[in-house]
Order: C-alpha cells, then structure tokens, then sequence
C-alpha cells in the first residue's frame, strides 16, 4: 500500500509542470483575439469613460498581460476562478452548478462505451471472419470515421423526433431522470470510442486464442467459455484499459459538442457562451477545469493499469531502486 501512495503521490506531481504549461497558453492565446473585455462586461451597453476606466482596474487589464497571468494564478491556486463577465456570478459557482451534468454524461459514456465494446470485440474475436464479425466490423468502421455531432444529430432525428422515444433537448433536475434525459447523448458520445476499443479487444483476443497457453489449456479439455472469459479477456483487457483511460478523457472535450446539439446546459454550455461573448475568466476556467478531469481520468487508469498489471509494478519498483 506504501508503495502506491508513492506511485500516485508522483504521478501527481508530475501533472503540476502540464497544467502550468497549459495555463500559459491558454490564457495568452485567449487574448489574442480581438475583443474587447469591456464590451462583454456591459453587455455592449455605452458607459461613461469614468465607468470604464474603472472596470479596467477592477478586472487589472491596465497591467501588463504577465501581470495579468500571475494575478489570474495565484488566485486560482486559491481557489478564486474570478467572476465571470458575461453572467457578473462567481465563476466557481457557475462551474459546480453545471459540473454533474457534463459528469453524468462522460459517466455514462464511458459505461455505454464498455458495456458495448468490450463483448463486441470478443463476439468478433470468435467468429473471426463469419458473416457475424464483418457486420460488427463494418458497424465498427463507421462509427469511428462518423463525427460526434453528426452521431449526435441523427440519434436525435431518428430517436427523439421521429420515434419519440426519447427527449429532444434539455436535462432533467434529479440523478434518476437524468439517466433517462442522457442516455441518448451519452450513446452517441460512446460510438467512436466503442468502434475504437471493440477493434482492440477483437485484434487482442484473436492474439490470445492463438497464444501457446491457450493452445495448452484447449488440449487438455478446458471449455472454451472459461478459457475465453477466464484467461484470454484477462489479457486482453489490460491494452483495452489503457486506450479507454484516453479516450474516455477525450470524451470530456466531445462532451461540448454533444451538450449543445441537445441543449443539455453543461460545461460545454458555458464554453460556447463564453467564446461568444469574449468572457475571459470562464474560458479559462472551463479549459483548465476540462484539462484537469481529462488529467485525473488517465491518472486513475493509470492506477487500475498498476493494479491489475504485476509487469507494470515490477518495472516501477526497478526502477526505483
């Protein structure tokens, strides 16, 4: 147990240098481009030149844009994300208001994701070049090269307004039905990554069925269901975990386009809101609040990777000595 603290203590660490890299860039290529804060903080509303004046020193855009950053910094390592211009609220509060949404839908992504993945691959692995593997192969196929919100989009057509079977817009305010309201942007945030680790899974079991242990253990009379669930999906999982550590993080920046083709008012929400109306603080709270959950995804399966792996944690403790 000793020996994953220290692990996990260091993989954090090591996420300190990433953020401060994409703090810099992030707030520095916001601000190139040409908007004026001040017409986003009045609401393109004529204000006197006293007024004016006085809301640049309030939000310190009379510094310097360095100034600026170890300002924005420092409060934000205390916690102060600042107020928001468009919305003159906290930007904390608009965040934690928003934040079980888009959760809840990265969440149930990537349990959808599994769910589908993980079995679609073995089936394919089995029926190796039958009727049943080129179906699941060309569904597969077609789900990665098709756009997030273009799944997004026809989900919708077909699902909401056509059958009716689900809401077209919005989320509902309790946990229960929201899993109803999410399922279906869920489900088309999960269809790249569920082409993407089916096609892992089917090339990683083909290898392990031929592999000399499973050769060995079908010789001796093993059934092929435990030597398939029992052996070959242990193995088989351990690449699969890596690549759903990535892309389930990469699912936090899809989750902005599926929030808005279905009117969800996540974070995503709040990054288009802020893009158009030029509000600083939130854009650069939702990039490093987006960029901190992708890290603790990966950190997290990353710690899944050390457990289940024992090569992973041999390789660690040797290098460490």
């Amino acid at each position: 147990m000793a020996f994953l603290i220290r692990y996990v203590l260091k993989r954090v660490v090591s996420l300190v240098p990433i953020l401060l890299v994409v703090s810099v860039v992030a707030f520095f290529l916001i601000r190139l481009a040409p908007a004026d804060p001040i017409t986003s903080i009045t609401s393109g509303k004529r204000i006197s030149d006293e007024t004016r004046a006085a809301l640049i020193r309030q939000y310190h855009l009379d510094k310097s844009l360095p100034e600026q950053y170890l300002i924005w910094l420092g409060n934000m390592v205390r916690g102060n994300l600042g107020d928001s211009f468009k919305h003159r609220q906290p930007v904390a509060y608009l965040l934690k208001a928003r934040f079980p949404t888009t959760i809840q839908l990265v969440v149930m992504s990537a349990i959808i994701a599994i769910l589908l993945a993980i079995p679609a691959g073995v089936i394919g692995a089995i029926k190796k070049n039958t009727a049943i593997d080129r179906v699941i192969s060309t569904v597969m196929v077609f789900c990665v090269s098709s756009p997030i919100f273009l799944n997004a989009i026809v989900l919708m057509l077909i699902f909401s307004m056509r059958l009716k079977w689900f809401p077209v817009f919005g989320a509902a305010h309790t946990v229960g039905e929201n899993l109803y309201y999410l399922f279906l942007p869920a489900f088309a945030l999960s269809l790249n990554i569920v082409a993407l680790m089916g096609r892992i899974t089917r090339d990683r079991m083909i290898e392990e069925l031929k592999s000399n242990y499973a050769l060995a253990l079908a010789a001796k009379g093993t059934p092929f269901t435990r030597i398939v669930l029992g052996h070959c999906l242990k193995n088989t999982l351990i690449p699969v975990i890596t690549v759903a550590g990535i892309q389930i993080g990469g699912m936090v920046v899809g989750a902005v386009l599926v929030e808005n083709v279905f009117a969800l008012g996540g974070i995503g929400a709040l990054l288009i809101e802020a893009i158009q109306s030029s509000d600083y603080p939130m854009m650069q709270a939702v990039i490093m609040f987006t960029v901190v959950l992708f890290l603790l995804l990966n950190l997290t399966i990353d710690i899944v990777y050390f457990v289940i792996d024992p090569r992973i944690r041999a390789a660690v403790r040797n290098s460490q000595v």
